[in-house]
């Protein structure tokens, strides 16, 4: 299925019916006085978050979403029938902007929830309601009122408990099939990952999270560079970051050099994100040249305040003393012995 994170759409709620004018006319009943109902209310558009969608592809081809208008009141005292609400599912994790201001209207994170996002019009009172001792046969009702119409911007933000951060290539992929059954593409050129992929990180008994990994980043991705930075957004909703970094003399990646290129980057999109937990693995360490560079790196790096990790994901190595770092990170506990 072909991901969109992005898209624009229309939205009208449904117009209130209108008012009825009318007066009861029975035999043997005379001035048998007003009769006219009230119109029915419009319909809402309601966005309800549905955890099995995980793209705005469906609401990319729908332009414009409409709700159904109210029914006109009616003579006999009979009121209009409202009009259905519109019900539209969108991913958990999708926020609503307004298109013209950019102004955030709803954050709708939570799953199975139900969010009136644009409402319907109130229908116009018959003249039932305005009949008065002074004015016994009121010839007047209310129109119904328009529904809200809104042009809006929607973005998706994917919910993920923690994220995957490093150049292309550098094992990123690898690693989430690893730990989990995530089966992003993993090849030997770059920027093997297109969009970003969800994998859920099983550990002892109920402990569990929820990784994500996004396309690689190259120098000069805030100005657009490679696929730029559009995807970093899904790393906003993290608790933490796991900055993946390798040592190949032939792609000339320098783990320090790399750490910090990625931290520009990523302190040039969103300062706030690049001062959140992270945990530091030097990937590909079944490799003897890794390995031996390994100890000085890993110096080099505590200079900085950075402990880094040695990791081999096809071996399996390390791999689960760094899954529990960012499980205690994720969750806010304090690491125990029983782990």
């Amino acid at each position: 299925m072909k991901f969109v994170d992005s898209c624009k759409v229309k939205i009208i709620a449904g117009n209130g019916g209108n008012g009825c004018v009318a007066f009861r006319r029975e035999r043997f009943i005379p001035f048998g006085g007003p009769s006219g109902g009230d119109g029915g209310k419009g319909g809402d558009i309601v966005f309800e978050t549905d955890p099995g969608i995980s793209t705005l592809l469906d609401l990319s081809y729908a332009h414009t979403l409409q709700a159904d208008k109210g029914e006109n009141g009616m003579g006999q005292d009979c009121y209009g029938r409202g009009g259905a609400d519109r019900t539209v599912r969108v991913p958990t994790g999708t926020q609503v902007f307004e298109a013209a201001s950019g102004a955030l209207l709803f954050d709708l994170d939570q799953p199975n929830t139900r969010t009136i996002v644009a409402k319907g019009g109130r229908g116009g009172r018959g003249n039932i309601h305005f009949s008065t001792p002074e004015d016994r046969a009121p010839r007047r009702a209310e129109p119904g009122e328009d529904g809200q119409e809104r042009e809006l911007r929607l973005e998706l933000k994917i919910m993920a408990d923690a994220g995957l951060l490093g150049f292309p290539n550098v094992g990123k992929s690898t690693f989430i099939r690893s730990v989990s059954r995530a089966r992003p593409k993993v090849a030997d050129y770059p920027f093997t990952t297109l969009v970003p992929q969800l994998g859920v990180v099983a550990l002892t008994g109920d402990a569990h999270f929820v990784i994500a990994d996004i396309p690689g980043l190259i120098p000069g991705a805030s100005e657009g560079a490679g696929l730029g930075i559009r995807f970093l957004k899904h790393l906003e909703r993290t608790r933490a970051l796991l900055h993946l970094i390798s040592l190949d003399p032939a792609e000339d990646r320098e783990p320090l050099r790399d750490y910090d290129v990625i931290m520009a980057e990523l302190k040039a999109f969103d300062p706030e994100l690049a001062t959140r937990p992270q945990v530091v693995a030097l990937t590909k360490g079944d490799l003897p040249d890794v390995r031996e560079a390994y100890p000085k790196l890993k110096t080099r790096f505590k200079k900085r305040g950075v402990e880094l990790h040695l990791i081999s994901a096809p071996a399996q190595e390390g791999t689960r003393e760094v899954l529990f770092k960012l499980y205690h990170i994720v969750k806010g506990i304090v690491p125990s012995d029983e782990w």
